[in-house]
């Protein structure tokens, strides 16, 4: 997936902003952010999941509240980014 100018300034946005604990992060976004970072997503039930390289936690699983994303799925998200930044 190609991002532009503005959806990279906008993913980094959102994964700083994100860090905070009352996080108000819209489910496009977050969806926008996963498919950057790991691809097309499958879907089960009202869940997204996203394939990780490695088994097990962190998980990448969204789910829409409506139009928002559930704050403890954002930082699962983010955690995920940052063992795949870091190994």
């Amino acid at each position: 997936m190609q991002l532009n100018y503005r959806d990279e300034w906008h993913r980094k946005d959102l994964a700083r902003g994100s860090r905070k604990p009352d996080a108000n992060v819209r489910f496009a976004d977050l969806r926008r952010l996963c498919e950057h970072y790991f691809g097309a997503p499958r879907q089960s039930g009202s869940h997204l999941i996203f394939k990780t390289p490695w088994p097990g936690d962190p998980r990448v699983n969204i789910q829409d509240s409506h139009g928002k994303a559930k704050p403890y799925q954002v930082k699962q998200v983010l955690a995920a980014i940052d063992r795949l930044k870091n190994g």
